[in-house]
């Protein structure tokens, strides 16, 4: 059995530069990542999540995978640029398992990112510098939790204690110290998921992808981070807790 090592925490401080990245700078990150979103009915905010990102990384290789939205979601990216693929499965954790399948080149860090404008995209290149720095890792994670100006914000928010709970249980079960175990901001290294086969559909594919990279042996980092109000309407719902523990559950027999 693999040795699973507890994650230390890296403190990493905050950004405290809003402006994009220097040009030079963001050409070496595009060269270095590619960007899998998953959407559904995201309309509002993945234009604003896309413009971002681009701006931020230099215009890097983006996919979308589209589980048939209902509205503009579709022509939004293809207008903006990004590959559109329709999901040929259901649920989250299909579309950002096709996404990585069908990206065009290979690249040593993928970027996933929900699509509804929460997650600054500023974070990204000190995130790549974690991963490009630190061979044994091999996820770096935004924690909502920990940011700057986020304790009132996540405190209010009735998904903070539900996270919580599945943050100890994914620590009891499967040996993974996370503060923000379902962030939808990760940096993964590509040669891990190369070999993952995940069985997650939903929203429990965070739970997943975070013992999967346990289970290589990889440290996981998580770096604080703000983060936003969501453009649209809200997907992940409580009754989805359910789903997520059952994954880890799940995931603690292959440890």
């Amino acid at each position: 059995m693999t040795e699973i090592r507890l994650n230390t925490p890296v403190v990493i401080s905050s950004l405290t530069d809003r402006d994009s990245v220097d040009s030079k700078i963001a050409k070496e990150y595009r060269s270095n990542v590619s960007v899998v979103i998953a959407t559904l009915n995201e309309e509002e905010g993945i234009g604003p999540t896309i413009d971002e990102l681009q701006k931020v990384l230099d215009n890097p290789y983006l996919v979308i995978v589209d589980g048939n939205s209902a509205d503009r979601t579709i022509e939004i990216a293809k207008n903006m640029g990004a590959d559109v693929l329709l999901q040929e499965g259901q649920g989250k954790g299909d579309a950002m398992f096709q996404g990585f399948q069908n990206l065009s080149s290979k690249v040593p860090f993928v970027v996933f990112i929900d699509a509804d404008f929460t997650y600054p995209a500023e974070y990204i290149p000190r995130m790549v510098e974690v991963l490009e720095q630190n061979p044994d890792v091999g996820m770096v994670i935004g924690n909502r939790f920990k940011g700057e100006h986020n304790l009132g914000k996540s405190m209010t928010n009735s998904f903070y204690l539900g996270n919580k709970m599945l943050a100890f249980a994914q620590l009891v079960l499967n040996g993974i110290k996370l503060g923000d175990p379902l962030s939808g901001l990760r940096i993964v290294r590509s040669e891990i998921l190369d070999e993952w086969k995940p069985k997650s559909k939903g929203f429990d594919v965070e739970a997943e992808m975070n013992a999967a990279v346990g289970r290589k042996g990889y440290r996981i980092v998580e770096i604080p981070i703000d983060y936003r109000i969501r453009l649209g309407d809200k997907k992940l719902k409580l009754r989805h807790g359910l789903g997520i523990m059952k994954r880890i559950l799940s995931e603690s027999v292959k440890f």
